[in-house]
């Protein structure tokens, strides 16, 4: 397309997809880590917790360190918890957990850091960080239940080959993203010709602490910003406090129902909606599940990577369709009534579609509608509302598939146990 930097482009969809990539990964083994008897929404909480709490706390703190910086640790992080998860024990459920935990600490920050960075850079880098996302979640997926499933290699092997891909984010930082924009913001060097925006902030205000997530990246440092005190923590946090809430209605409130409904159908109720193998393309229950996983990951892919040709205004509109998505699906693992899994597989794509849409067009509208002071910091503020949803489709989904379970196993149905 005429004026994308590909550069951009390309670093921004790295990010995303390399930031995503184990989260999708590891809830695509949810199964195998944990076994058949302990719900699979255990890894979705152990996953989401971490990042959740992440998401609350670094907008606030994260223009303590620069972008650079913030790179090279996010890819560390990531890249210890997956060893560790890899690493344990099949018996080590504690261990496997931490694991989790430490690689979704690196995915929450990351999504709030990469975002945010966003701001300097021109729609591509939007467009490219949102296609990234989606394609972490078709490869990971996609490549798992191919792995594991279709060519027989083991978890652990899997997940140790997938513990070098976070140096790919550290290389596209340095090596591919343009940072003429952060050294522009800190008022020294040349304007960087492809930003289109309504007008750049003079010094003063792109150096004024509400933009509060800028580090000290690609500047020799003026002697008046060298020397500028920071701002008190306290008064900070209720600064940012005030600044979130007008943000809570048009943008946090959509993209968190459409993340509770999907993520409870997902972790929670797809487990429990299987066939008879007569019929599928199956030949073992434990199929279904990162199949499942896989459709969904494809259908938030080709919608994650929409934003250049549609956008969506109404936010709540396709939320309540997501919720319409867990109701027919949830009915179906009570009292099935659809007729063939091939019908499932096109409401999960469905479900996907969905979700990517209300994602993408989410924090366009970010872009677009905050005014310019304040949109580094929405950005990563408005992240928070996607994990909230997930945490509590997390509570949800451990209660809703050991009673969808235990309801078809007491009416004759025990397939969802033999897992």
């Amino acid at each position: 397309m005429e004026g994308v930097d590909m550069r951009v482009a390309v670093a921004f969809w790295l990010f995303g997809l390399i930031n995503n990539l184990f989260y999708v990964v590891l809830l695509s083994a949810a199964l195998d880590l944990v076994g058949p008897l302990i719900p699979k929404a255990t890894v979705l909480l152990s996953s989401i917790i971490p990042g959740l709490l992440t998401k609350l706390i670094v907008p606030h703190l994260l223009y303590l360190i620069p972008y650079s910086v913030r790179t090279i640790v996010l890819a560390t992080l990531s890249t210890s918890g997956m060893l560790v998860v890899a690493l344990s024990s099949s018996t080590n459920i504690s261990a496997k957990l931490a694991g989790i935990v430490l690689a979704n600490i690196s995915s929450g920050a990351g999504e709030v850091n990469f975002l945010a960075l966003t701001h300097f850079y021109s729609d591509e880098s939007l467009a490219g960080w949102s296609s990234g996302t989606g394609g972490a979640g078709l490869l990971g997926a996609g490549v798992y239940a191919l792995a594991t499933t279709g060519l027989g290699f083991s978890v652990r092997s899997t997940l140790l080959a997938s513990a070098v891909v976070p140096l790919g984010m550290v290389a596209a930082y340095f090596l591919l993203l343009p940072l003429g924009p952060l050294t522009v913001a800190k008022g020294t060097g040349p304007a960087y010709e492809s930003v289109p925006r309504d007008g750049y902030e003079d010094e003063d205000t792109m150096n004024d602490s509400r933009t509060g997530l800028l580090g000290d990246d690609d500047h020799h440092g003026s002697s008046a910003f060298a020397t500028k005190p920071r701002p008190n923590l306290l008064a900070t946090l209720r600064t940012n406090f005030r600044r979130t809430l007008p943000l809570l209605r048009p943008y946090m409130l959509p993209l968190f129902l459409v993340y509770t409904a999907e993520y409870t159908l997902n972790q929670g109720v797809l487990p429990t909606v299987l066939f008879q193998l007569e019929g599928t393309p199956f030949n073992e229950y434990r199929a279904f599940y990162p199949t499942y996983s896989f459709i969904y990951q494809a259908g938030v892919f080709v919608s994650r990577s929409s934003l250049p040709f549609l956008r969506i205004r109404q936010l709540y509109t396709p939320a309540m369709l997501q919720v319409a998505n867990l109701a027919l699906l949830t009915i179906q693992a009570l009292t099935p009534f659809i007729p063939s899994v091939w019908i499932v597989f096109g409401i999960v794509f469905w479900e996907g579609l969905l979700g990517g849409l209300v994602y993408v067009s989410t924090y366009a509208a970010v872009r677009e509608e905050v005014p310019e002071e304040e949109r580094e910091f929405s950005l990563g503020a408005v992240t928070v509302s996607d994990s909230a949803g997930i945490f509590v489709a997390g509570l949800l989904g451990v209660v809703m598939e050991t009673q969808l379970c235990s309801w078809q196993v007491g009416h004759g149905i025990d397939k969802c146990r033999r897992l």
